[in-house]
Formats: structure tokens, C-alpha cells, sequence
């Protein structure tokens, strides 16, 4: 068994680290909030007092964090990752970050001598809990090798999308997708019901057509068709408004830096973004049908 070291044991990380520990594997945390550290201790796991105390002794240090700046800070900083781990170690980073951070800090990882993969993940907290997240992994074969093992105890889908970044890159292609979709189903909701058309009709005809999409079928925005969407528990968050609206922004920045043309991912992005300053970031992001209701009188 690997002795483990988790820095950041919040929504996500939190029971990405306890399936580490159900698993066997001696896994030490580290994070701002007492309460997610108290939750993991109750998990079984044990609290470290710094970043340098955490990873000197770890054979592997996974990382879920909120943004670049932090990954940077907590891998590069002189208390840090790189200055302090061995360098025989190895870095799972599963934060979602821009791309251009997540190669920066490969290549400081790999000058010290040490293997990283950037692996940020879809399934949200339920899937975080269950041990169910696809893992989308950026880095050399190697590295991907070496934490492939680690990944497929927190998660059941485990793509290798190529070199350092490639993860970051597909989960942000991957949520844009996301992102655009549900507007796409929630305004043909909307739509229905300005037509007199019932909402279980539309369901039943669009998820066996070619409207059929995850943000129809397994997620859908309305009660009633799908039971276990959130929008039949007055859509508590499973993927947060601002999560989505974060994935978006790093989707924008990384179209705006290679020159892509994503004029929907954009107006998603603004969509969103008004959502949120309506006082819905914490709303789940199915939830902009109620928004796009209020647009449309």
C-alpha cells in the first residue's frame, strides 16, 4: 500500500481521498477548513500540519484545488510540493485549472525529477463519493502508467488525452459542451411550454430522437422526466452555476490564446454569467431554465 498525501478535502476532494483510504492506502490531508479536515478524520484518515510535513514522506500527492494560482502556489511556492517531496514521487494534480498553468508546473515537476499528470474530473460530488469520476489525464506514459492505479479507486472512466495539459484541455472542451447543451435543452423546454406542449411529450420524443444528449436524458432540467435530476429537489447543486460558469471562463481564455472560434461557448459563458450575478451561483447549473423563463416574460 502507498503512503498518500491529499491537499484540498473539499466537496470533491474530501471523498476522493476517503476511497483512498477505503482502499488501504495510508493517506494523509491537508486542508484550510476544519470541518472538511474533521470529516476526513472521521474517514479514517490523518491530518498533516503543513504542505512540507504532508509530502516528504509520500509516495504520492494528489491535489484538488480551486483555481491555477492555487495549484502554482502549493506545487512551486518555497513551502511547497516541489521543494519538499521525493523525488522519486509522484503528482496526481486533479484540480480544473487553465491549461497554460497546468504545463508551466508539469515542467517544474519534471525539472525536479519528479512524474505528474494533470487529471481533472466529470462526475460531480455524487460521483466523487461513489468512486465513479472520469478521469480525463494529461502527461507522458510514464507518469499516466504510474497513477493510472490511484485514479481507477476514485473513478470508473480513465482517459489518457496525451502530453502535460491534455487533461485540462479535454475536461474544458468536454464542459463547454456541457454548458452550451443544457441552455440548448432548457430553451427548448421553455419553448414547449409556451406551445402548450407537455413537458413528458417533449422528453419522450427528443430523448429517443436526435435531440437525445446528457443534458436531456440523465440531467434534464425540468421535474418529472428524469427523477434523480436535481431539478426534482428545487435544484440543489450536484455541479453548481459557478463551477459551470468557471469552466466556461478557462474554456474563453483558452479559445481566446489558440485562436479558436467559439462564439457559443461565449455567449454560454454570458449566459451564465448573468445566472450567477442574479444571485445563482450556488443554484445548480440546470437551474438557468428558470432564468431563461424570466428572459423570455
Amino acid at each position: 500500500m502507498a503512503s498518500i498525501g491529499f491537499i484540498g478535502l473539499g466537496n470533491m476532494g474530501g471523498p476522493m481521498a476517503a476511497n483512498l483510504v477505503k482502499a488501504g492506502h495510508e493517506v494523509s490531508g491537508i486542508d484550510l477548513s476544519e470541518a472538511a479536515r474533521q470529516r476526513f478524520s472521521e474517514a479514517g484518515g490523518s491530518i498533516a500540519g503543513s504542505v512540507p510535513e504532508l509530502v516528504s514522506g509520500a509516495d504520492v500527492v494528489v491535489t484538488m484545488l480551486p483555481a491555477g494560482r492555487h495549484v502554482e502556489d502549493v506545487y512551486c511556492s518555497p513551502d511547497g510540493v516541489l521543494a519538499h517531496a521525493r523525488p522519486e514521487s509522484l503528482l496526481i494534480d486533479s484540480s480544473t485549472i487553465d491549461v497554460a498553468t497546468a504545463r508551466r508546473v508539469a515542467e517544474a515537476a519534471a525539472a525536479a525529477g519528479m512524474m505528474m499528470v494533470d487529471a481533472p474530473v466529470s462526475g460531480g460530488v455524487g460521483g466523487a463519493e461513489a468512486g465513479t469520476l472520469t478521469f480525463m489525464v494529461g502527461g507522458p506514459d510514464t507518469a499516466f502508467a504510474a497513477a493510472k492505479p490511484f485514479l481507477d479507486i476514485m473513478g470508473k472512466s480513465i482517459v489518457h488525452a496525451g502530453g502535460a495539459g491534455n487533461g485540462q484541455a479535454a475536461k474544458i472542451c468536454n464542459n463547454m459542451i456541457l454548458g452550451i447543451s443544457m441552455i440548448g435543452v432548457s430553451e427548448a423546454f421553455v419553448l414547449a411550454e409556451k406551445l402548450g406542449l407537455d413537458k413528458q411529450k417533449l422528453f419522450e420524443v427528443s430523448s429517443t430522437a436526435s435531440g437525445q444528449c446528457w443534458s436531456l436524458t440523465t440531467y434534464c432540467p425540468v421535474p418529472g422526466p428524469v427523477p434523480t435530476s436535481p431539478a426534482n429537489r428545487d435544484y440543489q447543486a450536484g455541479f453548481t452555476a459557478a463551477m459551470m460558469l468557471k469552466d466556461l471562463k478557462l474554456a474563453q481564455d483558452a479559445a481566446m490564446t489558440s485562436s479558436a472560434s467559439t462564439p457559443l461557448g461565449a455567449e454560454a459563458a454570458a449566459l451564465y454569467s448573468l445566472f450567477c450575478n442574479s444571485g445563482d451561483e450556488g443554484t445548480d447549473f440546470s437551474g438557468i431554465i428558470n432564468f431563461l423563463r424570466g428572459n423570455m416574460g
